[in-house]
């Protein structure tokens, strides 16, 4: 915890808006995306589907091929209690969806599906542009759990892939038939060496326009050695440090930068949604 609140003092000293930005390409993103305001509709189905695991109270048994959790000592866990603490934030799933609807990408890959908060809003933001999402979780009980509701014959989430997988074992089959994903959504394991290992295993993948998004860089030291590794990597062009997360692009066409943006302008309690587990 305390290594989380030095990094975030340090990211908001650094952090800057739009008008720090003097790349035409990260200055639209931030602007048009970021930034929008806009009441999208969608927003209320997300909510929908985060409250509908809020009131799970069932249990179910989790295997855990990750870092760990810092809140919970068994491996015997109430849903609620999952999506909680576990998933995505009300304010981050939001922006995923405007990411994904700023982007448009043909083709997503999630790896670490959890209980779905991410894939909901992975799904909705790409829903009328006829992409395909992939998402992967070792975990069989808990991509159940989410399969059961985001397959739900009405819901409104479609096009979305599960694979029960562990996610080394899929990355080694890539080769067999090689695909490009324009958007990944890194949530699986938050060690150095399994986001390192995912990241070389996936760059023969990489197009012009990828949009790669690695979530809790922050979350230990370790993680932001990683950040570091990845950011200085030669065919890394673009990166965004949203505190949250880090994005990155291999757009050929622009000068390496790396930029330090808060996606809410101010100070907010997103921090303290973390700290808590």
């Amino acid at each position: 915890m305390q290594h989380i609140i030095k990094s975030y003092l340090k990211f908001l000293f650094h952090s800057t808006n739009e008008h720090g930005v003097h790349s035409p390409f990260v200055f639209d993103l931030v602007t048009k995306c970021f930034y929008d305001n806009t009441k999208h509709p969608e927003y209320e189905v997300l909510k929908s589907y985060r409250k509908s695991l809020l009131a799970n109270k069932n249990t179910i048994e989790v295997t855990d091929f990750g870092a760990g959790s810092r809140v919970f000592k068994s491996n015997t866990r109430e849903i609620s209690k999952i999506a909680q603490t576990a998933g995505i934030t009300p304010k981050n799933a939001e922006l995923l969806f405007r990411i994904v609807r700023y982007f448009q990408p043909k083709s997503v890959l999630e790896i670490g599906t959890s209980l779905g908060l991410a894939t909901s809003a992975l799904s909705l933001g790409s829903r009328n542009f006829g992409t395909n999402i992939i998402t992967l979780e070792g975990c069989p009980n808990t991509q159940k759990q989410a399969q059961v509701q985001l397959q739900d014959k009405n819901s409104n989430f479609q096009n979305i892939e599960f694979i029960n997988t562990e996610f080394s074992s899929y990355f080694k089959n890539l080769h067999l038939s090689p695909v490009t994903h324009h958007l990944i959504y890194f949530d699986g394991n938050h060690s150095k060496k399994a986001t390192l290992d995912y990241f070389e295993a996936l760059l023969p993948t990489i197009s012009n326009y990828s949009v790669w998004i690695f979530d809790d860089i922050h979350w230990s030291a370790d993680m932001e050695e990683a950040w570091e590794i990845i950011k200085n990597h030669p065919k890394v062009s673009v990166t965004i440090d949203t505190f949250q997360w880090g994005i990155v692009f291999f757009r050929a066409e622009q000068k390496k930068e790396h930029f330090i943006i808060n996606p809410n302008k101010t100070i907010s309690s997103h921090l303290f949604e973390r700290i808590r587990f």
